[in-house]
C-alpha cells in the first residue's frame, strides 16, 4: 500500500513526489512512456540531442531572490539555485509588421519601449500590473473574468494589446482567443515581470537533477506503466490497474495526465461531467546551423511574430497557421560558454485532426512541406539563416499526443481549468497544466501546492 500514486513523470509529478517522500511518505511515480518529463522531455536523433517543449524556464528571478515562484520551488524541494544552472536570457522581442516591441528579464526595457511606441499607453500598463493577481491569491477558482476584457478597461491601443497577448497566449493559452485574467496574470508575471532563463544543458539538466533527488528519497518510479483504468468504489480510487493487469492500492492518487485524460480512466467516468477537451496544438519545426545565429544578426533569444495588427489565436483549418509562431535560438542566452551547434526552432499553431489522419508517407512529405512553410515565414522577422542549416527535425500534433497523453495534442490541456486540483473522487487530486499552471515552474509548484495542500495532510 503507497501513501501516494502519481500518474506521470512529468516536471508536477516529479515535483509532487519530491515533495512527499521528503516527508517519508511512500510515494511511486507511473510513467507509460519509457522516458521521463512528458512535453518537456527530449531525444537524441543522428547524434544530436533535441528538446521537446522547452523554449525557456519562465519567471527566472536571479541567485538570492526570495519572493516568486522559483525561490519557493527551490525552498520546497531543497535545491540550491546553483543546481539549476540557468542562464538568462539575452532579450526577445514582439514583432508585428510595423511595431516591435523588446523585453528583457528587466521589465523597464517594455515600459520604455512602450513609451517610444505606444506613448498614450504607458501609464496605463502601470495601471494594468497594478491590477494583476497575485500568486497567493491563484488556485481558489476561476475568476470568471476575461482577460482580454480587463486587458481592455486599461490598454486602449488595440495594436498594443494584440501584442501583449501574443507571447502570453503561446505560451500559456489552453483556450482560443482569450484567457482568464488569472492565467494571464500568471503568464505576464512569469514572461513579463520574471523573465526567460535555459540551463546550457537544456531540459534533460532539470529532469536528471529530479529524478535524482526524488529517488535519493527513496522514491519509486515505474517506468513503461501506463494506468489502464482507475477502479472506484463509495466516491473514491479503490485501486489502480496498469495496462499489463497488475493492480496497486494507494491512500490517494494524483495525476498529471490532464483533466478529461484522467477522468475517462475512473470506472464512473459515464456518469462524471468530463470537461471540454483542449483544441490547441502547435508544431515545431527544428533547424541546426553550422554557425552561431547571432553572426548571421539573429540576437534575440525569443521572438514572437504575427504577420498583421490582429492576432489569431485559434484552431486553424490547415496542418499550421504560418500568420504567427515563435522563434527561439537556445544559442542566445548568457551562458559561460557557447552552444556546440546554432539552433533555431520555430513554433505555429496546428491542427491535430489533419495530421493524425495522414499514412507514414503522407505524414513524413507533410513535415518537409511545413517544415519549408515555417522557415520561410518566420524569416520574414528575423535574418535568413537557410544557407546555414545542416540538419533538421521537426514535431507535430501527433508527437505531442504521444509525449503527453493529450487528447488532440493539446499542448496547454483542457480550456476549463481545476484550479483547486479536485476531481469528483475524495482521494483522486489532479496537478499540471489542467490546474491552472503551465511551463517548467509554474507545473512544478502546481505538483507542490497539490501534495501541500492535500496529500501531506491525510
Amino acid at each position: 500500500m503507497y501513501d501516494t500514486i502519481i500518474i506521470g513523470a512529468g516536471m508536477s509529478g516529479l515535483a509532487a513526489g519530491i515533495r512527499l517522500a521528503h516527508f517519508d511518505k511512500r510515494v511511486c511515480i507511473l510513467e507509460r512512456h519509457s522516458a521521463i518529463g512528458g512535453l518537456n522531455s527530449f531525444y537524441r536523433h543522428r547524434g544530436r540531442d533535441y528538446d521537446v517543449g522547452l523554449h525557456a524556464v519562465t519567471n527566472y528571478t536571479p541567485k538570492g531572490a526570495r519572493r516568486g515562484p522559483l525561490a519557493k520551488l527551490l525552498r520546497q524541494l531543497r535545491l540550491a539555485w546553483d543546481e539549476w544552472s540557468l542562464a538568462p536570457q539575452v532579450g526577445s522581442s514582439i514583432a508585428f509588421p510595423d511595431v516591435e516591441l523588446k523585453f528583457s528579464n528587466d521589465f523597464e526595457l517594455l515600459v520604455s519601449e512602450v513609451a517610444q511606441k505606444f506613448p498614450k499607453q504607458k501609464d496605463n500598463l502601470r495601471r494594468l500590473v497594478a491590477e494583476l493577481t497575485d500568486y497567493d491569491q491563484l488556485g481558489t477558482g476561476d475568476t470568471g473574468r476575461s482577460a482580454r476584457e480587463v486587458v481592455g478597461s486599461f490598454i486602449k491601443d488595440r495594436l498594443l494589446m494584440e501584442m501583449i497577448f501574443c507571447p502570453l497566449l503561446f505560451y500559456g493559452g489552453s483556450k482560443e482567443h482569450d484567457m482568464d485574467f488569472g492565467q494571464f496574470s500568471i503568464m505576464f508575471r512569469s514572461i513579463f515581470l520574471e523573465g526567460l532563463a535555459r540551463p546550457l544543458d537544456g531540459v534533460r539538466l532539470i529532469l536528471k537533477l529530479l529524478i535524482r533527488k526524488f529517488k535519493e528519497l527513496g522514491g519509486e518510479l515505474r517506468l513503461r506503466a501506463g494506468v489502464d483504468r482507475i477502479a472506484v468504489k463509495d466516491g473514491a480510487v479503490e485501486k489502480v490497474v496498469l495496462a499489463n493487469g497488475s493492480e496497486l492500492q494507494a491512500r490517494r492518487v494524483l495525476s498529471s495526465a490532464g483533466l478529461p485524460e484522467t477522468l475517462r480512466l475512473c470506472d464512473d467516468c459515464p456518469n462524471v461531467e468530463s470537461p471540454e477537451v483542449g483544441r490547441l496544438s502547435f508544431v515545431e519545426s527544428i533547424s541546426v546551423l553550422d554557425v552561431q545565429p547571432c553572426s548571421l544578426g539573429h540576437d534575440r533569444t525569443i521572438v514572437f511574430y504575427n504577420d498583421s495588427d490582429e492576432f489569431h489565436y485559434e484552431k486553424p483549418n490547415e496542418p499550421a497557421d504560418v500568420r504567427s509562431g515563435v522563434i527561439c535560438s537556445p544559442n542566445n542566452f548568457v551562458y559561460g560558454q557557447p552552444l556546440a551547434d546554432g539552433v533555431v526552432r520555430i513554433t505555429s499553431l496546428a491542427n491535430f485532426d489533419r495530421w493524425a489522419k495522414l499514412d507514414s508517407e503522407a505524414y513524413r512529405r507533410a513535415k518537409l512541406h511545413w517544415y519549408d512553410n515555417l522557415v520561410a515565414s518566420a524569416v520574414r522577422f528575423v535574418p535568413d539563416f537557410r544557407d546555414s542549416v545542416i540538419d533538421t527535425d521537426m514535431f507535430t500534433p501527433t508527437t505531442i499526443r504521444r509525449y503527453t497523453g493529450h487528447h488532440s495534442g493539446a499542448v496547454y490541456g483542457t480550456a476549463k481549468k481545476r484550479y483547486d486540483g479536485t476531481t469528483h473522487l475524495k482521494n483522486l487530486y489532479i496537478c499540471g497544466t489542467d490546474q491552472g499552471f503551465v511551463g517548467i515552474i509554474g507545473t512544478s509548484i502546481s505538483g507542490i501546492g497539490v501534495a501541500n495542500r492535500y496529500l501531506l495532510k491525510m
